[in-house]
């Protein structure tokens, strides 16, 4: 087959609103394909233009077909799935849903695959063959309708601004930095808290919405780019200055006890864009921390995490969005400025250093 470099789309939008979204399924399971196109074209919106057995098939089709959208299983022989989907980043942005039943095994993969350039990450329920496929059906069309419409020239890897090295007071006029991510989130955070000091002198929170099962790998991710200690959050953790505290998108609270703030978890909530996870950890530290509270909100899809702004906002606190030009997907950003409580609206690249002035 010929791998000659996949030549660059004229237009940066693959798919308008109104067309029928073509997708591409590599994955080397038959029933698995076969499986995914019935789930897909289900949907009137939604056509399957072709099918790759391997990463190597994969490359070759994106080239000749130019899907709107792939859905490229990780684990396939000649050429794997990171592989391909770093060439795919590299030659020809493309929309790619990562699909994998390994995320119980190596959780790591999710990581991998969002850090490359996936736009999300879809678990296969019961692993490689997944008979029960069916069941995360809305799952797939909608993380498919949500890729469709990303700007691909969107999904390079930003760079972080310098950090911020402004000498800042001795007193802290922020105790709390709660930051909010969803879809394009994993690389958005690493950008954001890369550019922060060692000694920022605030607890930063993070709720990426994510199964708990990938944050100990999105922490690890952040170990080795971020200048501040990283930890998972964990039960009645308390909050310190300069340390960063990591959550899924499961509800997670702040709470006040005496002089002490700490974190409480629960998995009582079902993990979606509709959860409202963000809004419920932001409306806690704006009830611990009032004032002393600023609220960060990156690329997401849907509206989870503009309630919580606004009660940091109507608490005496500041907010930050993230602006539309660096956004994978500009939900949560826009519902929030829509509702009239944001401050700043900031590229990505920068959110950092404003979170350094603010504080």
């Amino acid at each position: 087959m010929n791998l000659s470099p996949i030549p660059n789309p004229q237009s940066p939008i693959r798919n308008p609103q109104s067309a029928i979204i073509k997708v591409l399924i590599a994955d080397d399971s038959s029933f698995m394909r076969k499986s995914l196109a019935y789930i897909l074209e289900s949907d009137a919106a939604i056509k399957v233009v072709g099918h790759a057995e391997d990463g190597i098939e994969a490359i070759v089709k994106v080239r000749e077909l130019r899907p709107d959208v792939v859905i490229l299983d990780i684990e396939m022989p000649r050429m794997d799935g990171l592989t391909a989907l770093m060439r795919i980043m590299n030659e020809c942005p493309t929309p790619v849903l990562a699909f994998s039943g390994l995320n119980k095994k190596d959780p790591t993969i999710a990581i991998k695959a969002l850090e490359y350039g996936a736009i999300d990450f879809i678990a296969k329920p019961s692993g490689c063959i997944s008979y029960d496929i069916d069941k995360i059906s809305e799952e797939i069309i909608s993380k498919v309708k949500t890729a469709a419409g990303v700007n691909v020239q969107k999904l390079k890897l930003s760079q972080p601004a310098a950090s911020y090295r402004k000498e800042t007071s001795r007193r802290a006029r922020k105790g709390i930095v709660v930051i909010g991510a969803s879809t394009g989130g994993p690389r958005a955070i690493v950008t954001v808290l890369s550019g922060l000091l060692r000694d920022t002198p605030a607890a930063i929170l993070v709720v990426q919405h994510i199964v708990p099962e990938f944050v100990p790998s999105l922490v690890d991710r952040l170990r080795w780019s971020c200048s501040m200690e990283v930890a998972v959050a964990q039960e009645g953790e308390a909050l310190h200055p300069g340390r960063i505290l990591v959550a899924s998108g499961y509800p997670t609270s702040v709470v006040k006890e005496g002089d002490q703030k700490k974190v409480t978890l629960t998995g009582a909530a079902s993990l979606d864009y509709n959860s409202y996870a963000i809004d419920h950890a932001m409306q806690s530290v704006a009830g611990a921390y009032g004032g002393g509270a600023l609220g960060v909100l990156l690329t997401g899809m849907g509206s989870d995490g503009a309630i919580g702004m606004k009660a940091i906002k109507d608490a005496g606190g500041n907010t930050i969005a993230e602006d539309q030009s660096t956004c994978i997907v500009f939900g949560m950003p826009r519902a929030a400025i829509e509702l009239g409580c944001v401050d700043r609206v900031v590229p990505l690249p920068d959110i950092a250093q404003v979170i350094m002035e603010m504080i």
